[in-house]
């Protein structure tokens, strides 16, 4: 009995041992490496909320079998969920086994806390000697980039030299750095594309308007403001904009920064984009490769339309409170807005959706210097749309308001009554246009010019008013609410 024991035992063990002698080895991938250099095209797609859509295609030989792929070169501020890699070549025979995105990237600071518990050198040079010094020390910490060392027996801090390490730490890298472990079944090169969002590439619209003498016409032209603030430079790149509000999960947003540029105002050239129609927004295509640098700002002319029929607009806005009660000041100093619109239409030179951003108007002087007007944001606008800017408040145009009358009708009734004085100190003749915010269920019990009830909460009055005059415009309303 015991015998047959043995015997068992020793075939488990011839067993056991043929299974480890049977059992491969582990497949050491081949590591290949891509870098811009193999970049044969890119595309870059920028939206308005500092977010772009970087396509990068590469060509690349890869070995068959198992192979680790570097793909280097792309942006620091890649969002690692949104890569997305293929085979342009051989879509069937290349798949992603496993994906990783190195940042450990190396610096001081992160060459220190690898080093911690490690000896490093220490070089020093006496300035009353001249004599240099090497020690070697052993990095205890480095919190807050506060290296503390130990020196023999010593500990120290604040060392007045350079710190010399023996090599760099495997698991840092120059530079961000994609990295697949691929299964590939074919042997030729392939063109390999990469898709990824990045922050820190963003556009806006900056528009500059000329207005004519009358004030009649303006010549518009508008440039695209491009930042590239991603980590990576696009050579050559194929360069498209989208305008338009795309919803985003705030978290990739967390910690972005907002970058505003001045627009520069100089002559457009002819329009280098191609627009067109894309889900519920627009693309702007240039028509042209660019090359977009890290780190830098680039104007393209997007617009110039010479004669845009602009209209002058003078508003005087009322406030709500105006109606909710008697007020005690007998008489209030209003000041009066200055407007420009005009139509997004073709008939007037127009008619392509304009993306937001900063309209800046400029005119003439009498000595034919170009002087600053105003300026105003424009939110995106479709074509056959009016657009309106606000530049400012009247100089020569004043206006005093008062009331004349508030009384309680009924227990949610009122009537309220108002005398406004226009005076116009300039050498033509103006309009104004009136508005006022009137509260509840109203209706216009009289008025001294024609009232309009522009909607359910606005009485407007379009007032003429003589060069050099002074019109009084009274009314008098009455509200339930």
């Amino acid at each position: 009995m015991k015998q047959a024991r043995n015997q068992r035992g020793w075939f488990f063990m011839v067993l056991l041992a043929g299974l480890v002698f049977l059992r491969p080895a582990a497949v050491t991938a081949e590591v290949a490496t891509s870098g811009v250099d193999q970049q044969i095209a890119v595309e870059v797609t920028a939206y308005n909320e500092d977010l772009g859509l970087v396509k990068d295609q590469r060509r690349i030989q890869l070995t068959k079998g198992t192979t680790e792929l570097r793909f280097m070169d792309v942006a620091g501020k890649i969002n690692p969920a949104t890569v997305h890699m293929q085979s342009l070549t051989d879509p069937e025979a290349l798949s992603v086994l496993e994906q990783n995105y190195e940042y450990d990237l190396l610096s001081p600071a992160r060459l220190l806390d690898k080093y911690v518990g490690k000896e490093v050198k220490l070089h020093s040079k006496n300035p009353y000697t001249e004599r240099e010094e090497v020690v070697t020390a052993k990095v205890l910490s480095n919190n807050d980039n506060n290296p503390v060392f130990q020196i023999g027996n010593e500990v120290t801090f604040g060392y007045p030299g350079r710190i010399i390490f023996p090599r760099v730490p495997d698991n840092l890298i120059a530079q961000p750095t994609l990295v697949w472990l691929l299964k590939n079944d074919a042997s030729r090169t392939q063109d390999i594309e990469v898709a990824y969002l990045t922050g820190g590439i963003g556009w806006r619209a900056d528009y500059v308007m000329v207005l004519d003498a009358q004030d009649q016409v303006g010549g518009l032209s508008a440039w695209v403001t491009l930042n590239n603030r991603s980590g990576a430079s696009y050579p050559n790149a194929k360069l498209k904009l989208v305008a338009g509000d795309v919803n985003r999960v705030r978290e990739e947003l967390a910690g972005r920064r907002d970058i505003v540029y001045k627009a520069q105002m100089m002559e457009a050239p002819a329009p280098q984009f191609r627009e067109q129609a894309f889900f519920e927004y627009h693309i702007y295509t240039l028509e042209r490769p660019t090359t977009l640098k890290d780190n830098s700002t680039k104007q393209i002319s997007l617009l110039n339309a010479p004669e845009v029929k602009v209209k002058k607009e003078y508003r005087l806005y009322g406030e709500d409170y105006y109606y909710r009660s008697r007020y005690g000041e007998a008489e209030q100093k209003k000041k009066v807005s200055v407007f420009i619109e005009f139509e997004n239409a073709k008939e007037n030179g127009m008619g392509m959706p304009l993306p937001k951003g900063i309209v800046r108007v400029y005119k003439h002087d009498a000595d034919r210097s170009l002087q600053f007007t105003g300026e105003d944001t424009i939110d995106h606008t479709p074509k056959d749309e009016k657009v309106k800017i606000k530049l400012g408040e009247a100089f020569d145009v004043t206006a005093t308001r008062k009331q004349t009358d508030w009384k309680k009708i009924a227990n949610d009734t009122y009537e309220a009554a108002f005398e406004i004085v226009l005076r116009n100190h300039k050498a033509e003749n103006i309009t104004v246009r009136i508005i006022e915010p009137v509260p509840g269920d109203w209706q216009v019990l009289g008025a001294s010019h024609k009232a309009v009830k522009a909607s359910s909460s606005q009485l407007e009055m379009n007032v003429p008013v003589l060069k050099d005059g002074e019109t009084v415009v009274t009314y008098r309303v009455r509200m339930r609410f």
